[in-house]
């Protein structure tokens, strides 16, 4: 959690939002999977968000789904994802933040999906079919091995849902920039800045992050002006790794160029 935290003071010290950058585990190999986190973090990517793959990833689109599937025949499943973290946490030094559905965590059990989370290195949590009203033992259990709970907000989410939301989160809120699923968009959603400005108007509360279709300079650009304290990158660096499946330092560089283009954006 601290990690998270010092990842976010430093970027906006430097005047810029901090940029998270996600890749799915294991995708398209295992042993991919590090090489294209450490091009992230040397192309300026802040904090790591890496997603656990699931057969039924209903938040996401296309191109997620596709890395999902690509990593599920590879072998990849949640404690190995969590393995993968501590070799990651080892060579980079980033903040790492999980993104795992409920339903694997709840195979593990929380207790024991927490204690392996701590040991390898994680920093924070996202599960995103965890409704935040049924979160108080998945908090509790995160709280005390000093992890992250990062919970999110859609354009759509009533007033007092909000301040749920956002007392629950620890590290960063994500905020979701449109209705609908993880995806390339042409633009930032007005929504996306509506959201944006209710969260900031709350005066206690924590960093905000905004994603979903952020997948282009110019968004991290408009979103960076609008307050918004951190950029969530996924699909664009997963349509990369899509592009390039058996070209593995072609593709880090490819990622490391892009992810440059960001923190370059990043400026507020």
């Amino acid at each position: 959690m601290r990690g998270i935290a010092r990842a976010f003071r430093e970027s906006l010290a430097k005047g810029r939002a901090a940029v998270i950058g996600f890749l799915t585990a294991g995708d398209p190999r295992p042993e991919y999977t590090l090489r294209y986190a450490e091009a992230l973090v040397e192309g300026g990517v802040d904090i790591l968000e890496l997603g656990v793959p699931f057969s039924d990833p209903v938040a996401d689109g296309v191109t997620i789904q596709a890395s999902a599937q690509r990593a599920l025949a590879a072998g990849m499943r949640l404690s190995d994802a969590l393995k993968l973290s501590s070799e990651i946490k080892r060579s980079c030094q980033a903040p790492i933040v999980i993104l795992s559905y409920l339903n694997p965590i709840f195979r593990m059990g929380y207790r024991r999906f927490f204690e392996e989370a701590s040991s390898h290195g994680v920093d924070g949590v996202v599960v995103p079919d965890l409704p935040v009203e049924e979160s108080a033992e998945f908090k509790e259990m995160a709280q005390s091995l000093g992890l992250a709970t990062i919970f999110l907000a859609s354009p759509t989410t009533s007033e007092a849902r909000l301040d749920r939301v956002l007392k629950a989160s620890t590290g960063f809120v994500y905020l979701v920039s449109l209705l609908g699923v993880t995806g390339v968009r042409r633009e930032v959603s007005q929504e996306a800045l509506k959201l944006l400005e209710r969260v900031k108007a709350r005066r206690e509360r924590p960093y905000a992050a905004v994603g979903f279709g952020v997948s282009a300079p110019e968004h991290v650009a408009m979103l960076a002006k609008a307050g918004a304290e951190g950029v969530i990158v996924g699909s664009a660096l997963v349509k990369i790794v899509e592009e390039n499946l058996d070209d593995l330092e072609g593709c880090a560089q490819r990622l490391r160029s892009f992810a440059s283009s960001l923190k370059g954006a990043a400026r507020f």
